[in-house]
């Protein structure tokens, strides 16, 4: 689209429905499909159009819908009563300022960005144009039905449709394009006269071709491009289908994935060469892989970065941090925010990283924690240790330099330094600083008691 075209083009998006079938208090266009409500698929493929002004016709849930999507550059409309899509519309014409109006629905997410603009091409001059397609089975669907030219006439509901236009399988999707001052003058003319009552949007069609309006229509190319969501089963089929899309491109560009049935992706995902996914994991947020990155089974990154010839093992999770090159990662480990890896770096089974920066070829292997730490490089932390960074009220810090060893099973007290080359000795509580090149340690003094008897149950009478 030139730039003309553009800035002629606003945006309606009709998201006031209940969603009965939903069987859920939460507004049916706020339900998430791979990480972002259904309403915010449809606002993104909006803007990628660029179009002057979006407006989001909401309804049920009462502010629930513009309080949880504040973050968008949307203009909010509300729709009270529901009295059908005509009426939907009709409460958001005062904004439009552009000279044609594109009509979109908040339970539709993922009518591709092509197929939106093949309808901007399908409007003769300006005019109006529809997203039909044809289906196998059209029940339930608005037919559209055409004179003995081809030409559209009219769109008659399922409901309102008598059996031979029920035989018809080219169905409307809902989705149109109309010229503003027209569209204004039919919907004011619009009645209610139906099965429902409503102000159905689809009667401006037989007013558009009364009057001689030529009515383009485009398709998509696939048909679940054109699927709305109406109960739990449609959204899940939805998901499968998405996921099963982005699966096939990032295929297409490389990616290794070990069955792309047990592949999600909720967020971006951006990858080097040779890049190894293995199955249930579950990527959200914006997630960088470097080249060769292997991720293994039942794994969930999230807003993270993860540089060349890094493994990660089974069943971790890592969440805004960066990991170095060449690191191994895992199994059962947990990296929280605020933490960075650096290269050749080993986080092992059952250890929890925290808002730390682990140095170049440390080790941290075993059922450890490390909080609110800097870590210097070829450093070795042995099992069952654990930095104690909180009092109770605030947060301390704790800094082990160079080379520095420490031993199993310690408990680092905040704030504390451990010098670059020391040793902790296993067992030891350190709550003041551990000098540089030294053996520090604190345990009790190790007694035995001789002739010491275990204590034996007594008999019960």
């Amino acid at each position: 689209m030139n730039s003309a075209a553009r800035a002629s083009l606003d945006v309606v998006i009709l998201a006031a429905g209940k969603g009965t079938r939903m069987h859920s208090s939460l507004p049916k266009v706020l339900h998430r499909l791979a990480g972002l409500s259904l309403l915010e698929h449809v606002i993104r493929s909006a803007q990628a159009l660029n179009p002057g002004s979006i407006h989001v016709v909401y309804g049920h849930g009462g502010e629930l819908v513009p309080e949880q999507l504040q973050h968008l550059n949307v203009q909010w409309v509300k729709q009270e009563p529901q009295l059908g899509t005509g009426h939907a519309v009709q409460q958001a014409m005062p904004g439009i300022t552009a000279q044609t109006l594109l009509i979109l629905y908040g339970d539709v997410p993922l009518t591709r960005l092509e197929t939106l603009r093949a309808l901007v091409q399908a409007a003769v001059n300006g005019g109006m144009a529809l997203l039909t397609a044809e289906l196998a089975d059209p029940d339930g669907y608005g037919r559209i039905v055409r004179d003995a030219a081809g030409r559209v006439t009219r769109i008659v509901e399922h409901k309102d449709a008598s059996e031979t236009e029920r035989a018809i399988r080219e169905i409307n999707t809902g989705i149109l394009l109309a010229p503003v001052a027209r569209l204004q003058q039919w919907l004011a003319a619009l009645g209610n006269n139906n099965v429902q009552g409503e102000y159905y949007l689809t009667d401006v069609i037989g007013m558009a071709a009364r009057e001689g309006q030529v009515i383009g229509t485009a398709r998509p190319q696939a048909e679940w491009e054109i699927m709305g969501v109406n109960s739990k089963a449609q959204l899940a089929e939805l998901e499968r289908i998405h996921q099963r899309n982005q699966a096939q491109a990032l295929m297409e560009q490389g990616v290794t994935l070990m069955d792309p049935a047990r592949f999600d992706l909720r967020g971006t995902l951006t990858c080097g060469q040779d890049v190894m996914i293995d199955v249930n994991a579950v990527i959200e947020g914006d997630v960088t892989l470097g080249n060769r990155v292997q991720i293994g089974p039942n794994n969930v990154l999230r807003n993270c970065k993860i540089d060349a010839d890094t493994f990660v093992q089974p069943n971790c999770v890592i969440e805004n941090a960066e990991i170095g090159a060449d690191c191994r990662i895992g199994p059962f480990a947990r990296i929280r925010p605020e933490t960075r890896i650096a290269e050749r770096a080993h986080i092992g089974n059952f250890v929890e990283i925290k808002k730390s920066v682990i140095g170049v070829g440390s080790k941290v292997n075993h059922l450890t924690y490390v909080g609110d730490s800097t870590v210097g490089k070829d450093v070795n932390i042995g099992a069952g240790t654990i930095t104690a960074n909180y009092d109770g009220a605030n947060k301390h810090h704790t800094r082990i330099e160079d080379k520095a060893s420490i031993g199993s099973n310690c408990v680092l007290v905040a704030p504390v330094t451990i010098g670059a080359g020391a040793t902790i000795g296993a067992g030891s509580v350190i709550s003041r600083d551990a000098p540089a090149g030294e053996l520090t340690l604190s345990r009790v003094k190790q007694t035995t008691v001789p002739g010491w008897k275990r204590p034996i149950k007594k008999k019960e009478f």
